[in-house]
């Protein structure tokens, strides 16, 4: 199957110092993706760059084609991006946020088609951020306003969906529903990666990428045993993986 990244000494510098060196990666298509690391590893960085967010070095191919070949508009219909602490328009309409994601559908200035108002629906319904609709977006709590941006992200209906810290703000059960969706979009075959801080809900994903001071540390399934002993060895010892209840679980060892 045609990976949905293949990168090959891709390198990020930013403010003069190099922040990703020389990473090669495949990221395979259809499977859920974690990417985590202590902090400073790189993980925003190397995800911004598979966005085409940051400029870099190196090869970077998306669905099978280099990436520099996709025309804007149809890149930003095959990626969904959801980033962290994203800036928006606080007097926008949580409704009219997520419309924002089927701009790549749109031709220019043309007003919203009825397929447009059904994913939005859709999408709102999904993260239940559906009742709040007409609230303007800075009227919302830290954790509504993160469901209102996933949504946005899954009103694209792109097939590969990148997003940075989307647990961020979001309460246990809500954490518990995004995990729900994502394995959905999963069963549909889409391609998610996410970087997550929460190494317990990473270890639900298919595969883990570990990151550590810009390089690839490991890359494999979450459930083999070199994956847990390479996060033991990123977090420095501290971390211990074990199962429970049929789950992989992250503890921290002191």
């Amino acid at each position: 199957m045609t990976p949905a990244f293949a990168a090959r000494g891709l390198q990020v510098a930013l403010g003069g110092r190099t922040v990703l060196h020389d990473v090669d990666l495949l990221v395979p298509a259809g499977r859920w993706t974690a990417v985590v690391g202590p902090n400073g590893a790189g993980k925003t960085t190397l995800l911004k760059a598979l966005a085409r967010l940051l400029p870099f070095d190196g090869q970077l191919a998306l669905l099978g084609r280099p990436s520099a070949a996709w025309p804007a508009r149809e890149r930003a219909r095959a990626i969904s991006w959801l980033g962290q602490g994203e800036p928006g328009a606080e007097d926008l309409r949580a409704r009219d946020v997520v419309m924002l994601g089927r701009l790549p559908h749109q031709a220019w200035l043309a007003s919203p088609a009825a397929a447009d108002d059904a994913a939005v629906e859709t999408a709102m319904r999904q993260t239940q951020s559906w009742d709040w609709r007409d609230r303007p977006l800075g009227q919302l709590s830290g954790g509504e306003r993160q469901r209102v941006l996933l949504a946005r992200a899954l009103a694209v209906d792109a097939p590969v969906l990148l997003m940075d810290e989307p647990l961020a703000n979001l309460d246990p059960p809500h954490q518990a529903d995004w995990l729900g969706l994502v394995r959905g979009l999963v069963g549909q075959g889409r391609t998610v990666v996410s970087v997550l801080h929460e190494l317990t809900m990473a270890l639900h994903a298919d595969d883990l990428l570990v990151l550590r001071d810009g390089r690839v540390a490991h890359h494999g399934a979450c459930d083999h045993p070199a994956t847990h002993e390479a996060l033991r060895r990123v977090f420095d010892q501290r971390v211990r993986v074990q199962a429970l209840d049929g789950r992989w679980v992250a503890l921290p060892h002191v």
